[in-house]
């Protein structure tokens, strides 16, 4: 049964307030780092239950008519083709979104930037291109050598004077980027530099949900973050510039503790003086305060943690990749007594492979029923599980057949004689195409086809990797998916 942990009313109502409040310390304009995902921010949903992934942008509107927003791309990243993991999409297809989507709550976009960018990086230029005709204002950021550690250089004219000065309307802007390692803290100092030469009274904030800076370091949705981020090589810690400035304990990241030292010289180069006396100064993130049931958001943190181990071993097994990756998460899991099969899905899905003697998959859905599913001739574990969980939910009968074996016979025929696929068995987006081709007749499979805005937000298990078509569906379906480090072409089941 779902409980509430996060207190998300009051958590927009405060941190509008802080960023007012900071945008006034300044007495002009305020340049504001957006870490993490602006209104589809799942991780911090999981692990702070009542969190809306939405809840960021929500607050954005909330100072929509002092705020515009910046976006950062990295166009190093434009010519890898670097994809977002959890969309599949690349990164300059997702600039494209975030721009419909804040346009769409009525927040203004005044401007792209294209971080490290070289005139001879063509994808670059077409993006950019392709952006100035949509009518979008493009600028040019340029690396810098020795950047961050060469001061001298970068706050001169032959540094961040080489960037192109943004223009901006409003008194908070926001910088924010499809994904990390994009130039958004460059490209605030960078403005920063910029409009002290002009005069301007300007200041710049960071906001990051996570870590959360006043929890305790090891307080499990700090180690949840610590879990997600393991592949990025970010541990958290006690911030000792802050323990040293005001005698007491607040948590950070070793990125940002690392290169404060340098941070406080560039601002002190740009500002006469830093206006900060630790990188946990620079936050401005008040959700810590708006956790209203610590218990509740210690348990979703433990099971986000176990998510976050099956995901790293399912990379590295995809990838034959050492495991550094989920050994990271592993010590975490043995320093505080998290187990695997606290996760109910897993042991039920491994109960019914061993059962069954081939794939299968769990749901648990958001009244706390485990629903099962396994292969067999017509469907794919994941398929049988989706459609034992819409019946259930539907007040079906188990043994009531709702797609007609006549009718699934001629996808798999397609599939193997025409598509080249070597699995005669229905994915999920297939099984649901031939369900709702049932419900034009049949009333059952229509009920049951209406029950899948209700598996959002629930648990899964496979015992078996996945194709990735059927991974994809899980994300569209909004369910929370983990599976076993095995290939199920290895597996003797079938």
């Amino acid at each position: 049964m779902y409980k509430k942990g996060f207190d998300s009313e009051k958590y927009l109502t405060l941190q509008s307030e802080k960023i007012a409040e900071r945008i006034d310390e300044f007495g002009g304009k305020l340049y504001i780092e957006f870490g993490g995902k602006l209104f589809d921010d799942f991780h911090a949903s999981r692990v702070l239950p009542g969190f809306e992934p939405d809840n960021k942008i929500k607050m954005l509107c909330k100072l929509k008519d002092r705020a515009e927003i910046v976006i950062v791309i990295n166009s190093n990243d434009i010519a890898k083709n670097k994809v977002r993991a959890d969309l599949g999409i690349t990164y300059d297809q997702d600039v494209l979104r975030l721009i419909d989507v804040f346009k769409s709550y009525g927040l203004y976009v005044g401007s792209i930037v294209l971080s490290q960018y070289s005139a001879d990086n063509e994808s670059a230029k077409k993006f950019g291109a392709k952006l100035k005709k949509a009518g979008i204002k493009v600028y040019h950021h340029y690396t810098i050598t020795g950047y961050p550690h060469n001061v001298p250089l970068i706050v001169s004219d032959d540094g961040y004077g080489k960037n192109d000065y943004i223009e901006t309307t409003r008194d908070l802007v926001i910088i924010t980027a499809p994904g990390p390692g994009s130039g958004k803290m460059a490209t605030c100092l960078s403005q920063l530099y910029h409009e002290h030469k002009r005069g301007h009274k300007v200041g710049y904030a960071k906001y990051e949900t996570f870590p959360i800076w006043n929890l305790p370091l090891n307080h499990m949705v700090n180690l949840a973050y610590e879990a997600a981020t393991a592949d990025l090589n970010d541990v958290n810690m006690i911030d000792p510039w802050h323990l040293a400035a005001y005698g007491k304990q607040a948590v950070n990241y070793n990125r940002d503790v690392e290169i404060f030292p340098v941070l406080n010289t560039i601002f002190e180069q740009i500002m006469g003086k830093s206006p900060y006396k630790s990188p946990t100064d620079m936050g401005v993130n008040m959700a810590g305060y708006a956790i209203c049931d610590d218990a509740v958001c210690v348990e979703a943190s433990r099971q986000e943690i176990i998510r976050r181990y099956f995901k790293a071993l399912a990379s590295e097994r995809r990838n034959g990749s050492s495991p550094e990756e989920s050994d990271k998460i592993a010590l975490i899991m043995k320093g505080n007594n998290i187990d695997v099969n606290e996760r109910k899905v897993v042991v039920a899905a491994n109960a019914e492979e061993e059962r069954r003697n081939c794939p299968a998959a769990a749901i648990e859905l958001c009244d706390g029923t485990i629903i099962t599913g396994k292969t067999n001739d017509l469907f794919g574990c994941s398929s049988s599980m989706i459609l034992n969980a819409l019946k259930y939910l539907a007040g079906i009968d188990k043994e009531v057949d709702l797609i007609d074996k006549h009718s699934i016979m001629p996808i798999q025929d397609l599939k193997i004689k025409y598509l080249g696929s070597k699995n005669p068995r229905l994915h999920i987006d297939e099984m649901l195409i031939a369900l709702s081709s049932s419900a034009e007749h049949d009333v059952n499979a229509q009920r049951a086809i209406e029950q899948l805005p209700k598996l959002r937000g629930c648990e899964v298990h496979t015992t078996v990797l996945l194709a990735h078509n059927d991974e994809k569906f899980y994300r569209k379906l909004g369910v929370n998916l983990t599976s076993n480090p095995i290939f199920k072409d290895k597996q003797n089941a079938h």
